[in-house]
């Protein structure tokens, strides 16, 4: 029972971070009506810029803590001017066109941002060490024989993702900018006509969506090292925005839960007789059995063509 407590924690631990990624997903999709394929590179672009402005802003006052604290303004800062840039630069000159062409439109964003991090911050395999601690715990010894193991750094790292996700959930729901985005969602031109403007819109959701990526890039490379492989870490993210629905941000947390859980117990229990590597391909075929009979997701909205 022990173990089956310490796998089950260990997945929603996960589950937590890859729904903060997929957050960012559905940050654009509901202000745009666009899948952003360029989420992952964005987590890739924030992780470097608080890797290399942590290492200097460190060297500079002496201090872990301050360091980092100025880093991750800097990094905001950061995120948020690469998010006016791209509004200004592209997103500005495709209001109102085909959502194909806002794809695309990600897509080369995407390369742009590999490129621009590659340019400016080198292709070295960064660390960030924001002071979480790393070795892990003994938990309930008095009940279960060993105890439980947990990671210290992966509760933090939920936490914080845990936080970031119910402040979120407040934006859309409570205020009148959470509102305006999902009117734009829904029909641009009818936003426009009731004197919603698009463009500013489309820079607020960027903007948020970058500080969700910087977030997520920060753990992430704490986690595994900042290095380009990182942008991979987003397709971990595809099956929980599939499950939980594109529209829904309390979707992306439960699908990213169900998808960490479910990972880690397939692996586990199921592994061992079919060889492992369950959890490798395990949120794809879910994914794949809603896409076939439930395709909107858990919490997404059912769209209805009137003709």
């Amino acid at each position: 029972m022990g173990f089956f407590i310490e796998t089950l924690l260990g997945g929603l631990m996960t589950g937590v971070l890859y729904a903060l990624i997929g957050l960012g997903f559905v940050l654009i999709f509901k202000a745009s009506g666009v899948f952003n394929f360029a989420q992952g590179a964005m987590v890739l672009v924030a992780a470097l810029a608080m890797a290399r402005f942590s290492a200097w802003a460190i060297e500079l006052t002496g201090s872990m803590l301050f360091g980092n604290v100025i880093a991750f303004f800097m990094s905001v800062a950061f995120m948020i001017a690469l998010a006016i840039a791209i509004e200004r630069l592209v997103l500005r000159h495709l209001v109102n066109q085909e959502l194909t062409t806002l794809l695309m439109a990600t897509l080369g964003i995407t390369y742009v941002l590999d490129g621009l991090g590659q340019t400016v911050f080198g292709s070295s395999v960064y660390t960030i060490d924001v002071g979480m601690p790393k070795e892990p715990i003994f938990a309930l010894d008095s009940v279960f024989q060993g105890g439980i193991l947990i990671n210290k750094e992966d509760v933090i790292a939920a936490a914080i993702a845990a936080g970031l996700v119910a402040l979120l959930s407040v934006f859309f729901q409570k205020t009148s900018t959470g509102r305006a985005l999902r009117a734009v969602a829904d029909d641009h031109q009818a936003a426009q006509s009731i004197g919603i403007p698009l463009n500013r819109i489309w820079v607020i959701v960027w903007c948020v969506a970058g500080v969700v990526a910087l977030v997520a890039g920060m753990i992430w490379g704490s986690k595994l090292g900042v290095q380009f492989s990182l942008t991979t870490v987003a397709l971990r993210a595809l099956p929980v925005v599939i499950l939980g629905g594109l529209t829904s941000v309390p979707g992306a947390i439960i699908g990213g839960l169900i998808i960490g859980v479910g990972e880690k117990l397939s692996e586990v229990y199921l592994g061992p007789f079919v060889g492992g590597g369950i959890e490798i391909w395990f949120a794809y075929v879910l994914a794949l059995v809603f896409l076939l009979f439930r395709p909107q997701g858990l919490f997404g909205e059912k769209i209805i063509d009137r003709v």
